[in-house]
């Protein structure tokens, strides 16, 4: 369905493209379903909603990552971004980070 990641999806989009993703990956890698879950401590019902709706609670998704061997691949998700100058460079872990929001 998803050849490629547009620019912009939806949340329900993302979800169905990472099921499809995972789908595929799982049977390229031979695992029936029963046996994944397993090795992934995963229950079946989590597994197979995951692979027909996208629905996954991050725990979840994470225990299956790791089982693939792509756990790393989260490690960059919400990171802060890159500094664009020597002076931001500087400043970062100096700036003090608010403990709430105020919007």
């Amino acid at each position: 369905m998803f050849s490629s990641i547009p620019s912009i999806l939806t949340p329900n989009e993302m979800e169905k493209l990472l099921a499809e993703r995972f789908k595929a990956l799982r049977l390229q890698a031979g695992y029936k379903r029963t046996t994944l879950a397993l090795r992934a401590g995963v229950t079946m019902a989590s597994l197979k909603r995951f692979e027909t709706s996208g629905q996954i609670s991050l725990k979840n998704l994470l225990r299956l990552a790791h089982t693939f061997g792509r756990l790393p691949e989260f490690s960059g998700l919400f990171a802060p971004p890159q500094a664009a100058s020597l002076a931001q460079l500087r400043g970062q872990g100096q700036e003090k980070i608010p403990r709430r929001g105020r919007i």
